[in-house]
């Protein structure tokens, strides 16, 4: 079946047959380093494994790359990252900018009974502060982030997933994962969650839709608006 972008038909079935929704966070809840721009951490990143005589660093944008190289170098380096960069994930996250429609969504969700979780490779630290600021905490019912430097449990490994739908005490496959990036799609896939793919850049919709993804969506509230179709 060919997956089309905003089909109300193909999201309402991949929600109405699901028990639990997870959702990424950077992307799908928010825009982590909006106010703070993820090359800019990345660029910290390199100074402090530069501080400790490091050298031939990646030139990525992406700290989370930097932290990939770092676990590489040993695990005093990727502790000491991992640290820089979950201070900073904290600091980025008290000026990020609310995804459109993210909140509708959680709304729509919590009126059905059924319980949501936040899948993440952000700190469980910086996911409680946004949530907590922004006053959802009370309905988030599980929060499966990154909580140690080992960046071979981060997604696309479907660690982080079977965490969360353990954690809510739902079967995997009765759970519906909504994520911005290929690596969201492929680790529920893996774990063998349902998937929407949220395409909120251009292009991102050809990309999740080769990864595999069961539904597509430009819009959170489009999402929100099909929780309820048809029930």
């Amino acid at each position: 079946m060919t997956t089309r972008v905003d089909d109300a038909d193909q999201l309402h079935r991949v929600l109405h047959t699901a028990q639990a929704l997870l959702l990424d966070f950077d992307g799908p809840v928010c825009s982590v380093f909006s106010g703070f721009p993820a090359p800019v951490v990345a660029d910290q990143l390199r100074e402090l494994l530069a501080a400790g005589g490091h050298t031939d660093l990646p030139a990525s944008g992406d700290p989370f790359d930097v932290l990939r190289h770092a676990a590489v170098l040993g695990p005093e380096a990727a502790h000491r990252v991992e640290a820089a960069l979950r201070a900073h994930e904290a600091k980025a996250t008290g000026n990020a900018e609310p995804t459109p429609g993210a909140v509708d969504l959680i709304s729509a969700w919590r009126q059905t009974g059924r319980p949501l979780a936040i899948v993440s490779n952000n700190s469980a630290a910086a996911i409680e502060s946004y949530l907590g600021l922004h006053g959802l905490h009370r309905d988030i019912d599980a929060i499966s982030a990154r909580a140690q430097p080992d960046p071979a449990l981060l997604k696309p490994n479907p660690h982080l997933v079977d965490a969360a739908a353990a954690m809510l005490g739902v079967p995997i496959g009765e759970c519906v994962l909504v994520g911005d990036s290929v690596t969201d799609i492929e680790a529920a896939h893996a774990a063998g969650a349902r998937t929407i793919g949220y395409a909120n850049k251009p292009g991102k919709d050809a990309r999740l839709a080769k990864a595999g993804a069961d539904a597509i969506s430009g819009a959170m509230s489009q999402i929100a608006r099909c929780v309820g179709v048809g029930t």
